[in-house]
């Protein structure tokens, strides 16, 4: 039985292709890497998968076989082809030729619930670097209806995506999955598990949809506002950073609100939980 190596460079001298840099290509050819990623999101066979950047098809392959359906979404033209061709003869699979980016996800989940006995819908992908953040937002911000998302990313990234609220890593997205997900990390994976190989370690990790928010706030989109403008100015103490982006009318109205909520002048954003900041927008709110 061939291993995904030897797939790949088969694929690859077949349809003449070569990785796509600009579009973030590097292709996966790491069998035990690709269990991990299947056993991670526990693909059932009840499940709807949504998968972001397919490629060569090397995860699609697996997915099709444990899934009740694989819906792919790819934007490289030369990946179509290809994916056609490789999956034909499967009647659980649908390809999408588009940027994930400008597709109308909730009404695919809706469709293929109201079409078919799927109980769970999941994201499972090797996602392109150069824009991981904007997809993850987008899976979480538009409050699909979701089980989970696996997705392999940057190392780096990563370690932003499932920090806990206050810890080293902590960035202003950290925020965001945690309001939405619970988040795990399922492996890392070397620069060698790629043909080309990236600059870069990468990272698979996991998040599990919340049934309910960690923290009640008044008004999230407020909340995340204040969590932009609080991480816009790194070096900078929470005070600082909200005075300067016109959170805060002036220092003063900053001090009040610190005050109140028993927070240090000096503290900088990174050191606090989400809880800190919703306590922060609801008062913020009441001005």
């Amino acid at each position: 039985m061939n291993n995904v190596l030897d797939d790949t460079k088969f694929i690859m001298k077949k349809y003449n292709i070569k990785a796509n840099k600009s579009l973030g290509q590097n292709f996966l050819i790491d069998d035990n890497v690709i269990e991990k990623i299947i056993e991670g999101s526990n693909v059932c066979k009840d499940d709807l998968i949504i998968e972001i950047g397919p490629g060569l098809g090397t995860l699609t392959e697996v997915l099709l076989e444990k899934a009740h359906k694989v819906i792919s979404i790819e934007l490289d033209k030369k990946m179509i082809k290809i994916l056609e061709d490789r999956f034909k003869l499967y009647n659980n699979f649908e390809l999408l030729h588009n940027d994930v980016l400008k597709v109308n996800l909730n009404e695919i989940i809706q469709k293929e619930k109201k079409d078919s006995n799927i109980k769970n819908v999941k994201i499972v992908a090797n996602l392109p670097y150069y824009i991981t953040t904007p997809i993850i937002m987008k899976l979480l911000e538009e409050q699909l209806d979701l089980n989970s998302i696996t997705v392999m990313v940057q190392k780096e990234v990563a370690d932003r995506l499932i920090e806990t609220p206050g810890g080293k890593n902590t960035g202003a997205i950290t925020y965001s999955v945690f309001y939405y997900a619970t988040s795990e990390s399922i492996l890392e994976v070397s620069n060698t598990s790629f043909i080309p190989e990236p600059d870069v370690t990468s990272e698979v990790i996991k998040l599990d949809i919340r049934k309910t928010p960690p923290v009640n706030v008044k008004d999230k989109n407020v909340m995340f506002r204040i969590i932009k403008c609080a991480f816009m100015q790194r070096r900078k103490t929470l005070l600082n950073s909200l005075t300067n982006t016109k959170v805060f009318l002036n220092k003063d109205e900053g001090i009040k609100i610190l005050n109140k909520l028993n927070l240090s002048e000096n503290i900088r954003p990174e050191k606090l939980s989400l809880q800190d900041f919703a306590n922060i927008t609801n008062e913020f709110l009441k001005e």
